[in-house]
């Protein structure tokens, strides 16, 4: 909500009259899965509090480091519609979420159900857990242990390249996205039962990780209706993904 403070997300420090101390009281942002609903709707002083922890899994407050636990993952929401009351997320922000994906609506089947569902009872209340956090921890070293070819990180620095200098984009893709499109599709790689990376786990990632970053220019966006979506289609067509994986990495 607008009202909310960069404090009720990182928390900050009260004075302790009986020991005569101040006490670090943890905000929302101490927690495995933090999610922010609607995270456009908070003020940019706001948003910005969510940027160290993000980066660097700590919070900073009055020059004491406090570290978030691990496994550590910031989901966010937001409503491009209702713009009245909302505040733009800076590029910087933005950057360090590793992708959007755009939810839509569910299909008739699935809105029939969620009815039935809904008729007698909450499914929320029925929920348990079906993973812990050291079993995540485990998952996520076994994901970082997948091979990536040199050739398939040359193919992940072209295509990052090629959005800084197309003549449709007037901001492309960081080195963090490039970072974040590999590690991304070393999930992809591990989910689909192997050990090494293939282009096209590069190319299936490719919009999910870089649209949200990439900015068109006002002639592309104004007059021609382009999108970043668009600017990455036109990137995929020039830049072939002629990448062999050598044998030895799929071991």
């Amino acid at each position: 909500t607008p009202d909310l403070l960069p404090g009720d997300v990182t928390g900050v420090s009260v004075f302790n009259p009986v020991d005569r101390e101040f006490e670090f009281k943890p905000g929302a942002i101490f927690a495995n899965i933090v999610i922010a609903d609607e995270i456009n709707r908070s003020s940019p002083k706001t948003q910005s509090a969510l940027l160290e922890a993000m980066e660097e899994r700590q919070v900073t407050v009055d020059g004491r480091t406090h570290f978030v636990p691990e496994p550590f993952l910031v989901v966010a929401t937001q409503n491009p519609l209702e713009m009245e009351g909302t505040y733009a997320l800076p590029e910087a922000q933005r950057d360090r979420f590793m992708m959007r994906i755009s939810m839509g609506y569910p299909d008739a089947r699935s809105e029939a159900l969620m009815l039935r569902q809904r008729d007698t009872a909450n499914p929320l209340d029925q929920l348990a857990p079906v993973v812990s956090a050291d079993q995540v921890s485990g998952l996520i070293g076994w994901a970082r242990a997948v091979h990536v070819a040199p050739a398939i990180e040359d193919y992940a620095v072209a295509l990052a390249q090629a959005t800084r200098t197309h003549s449709d984009l007037r901001l492309g893709a960081s080195p963090r996205a490039t970072l974040q499109l590999v590690r991304a599709a070393k999930v992809w790689a591990a989910l689909d039962g192997r050990g090494f990376v293939i282009p096209d786990d590069i190319t299936a990632l490719l919009a999910a990780v870089f649209a949200h970053r990439l900015i068109p220019t006002r002639a592309a966006g104004g007059a021609r209706g382009g999108s970043a979506a668009d600017a990455i289609a036109t990137i995929l067509e020039r830049i072939a993904a002629n990448v062999r994986v050598p044998i030895a990495s799929r071991q």
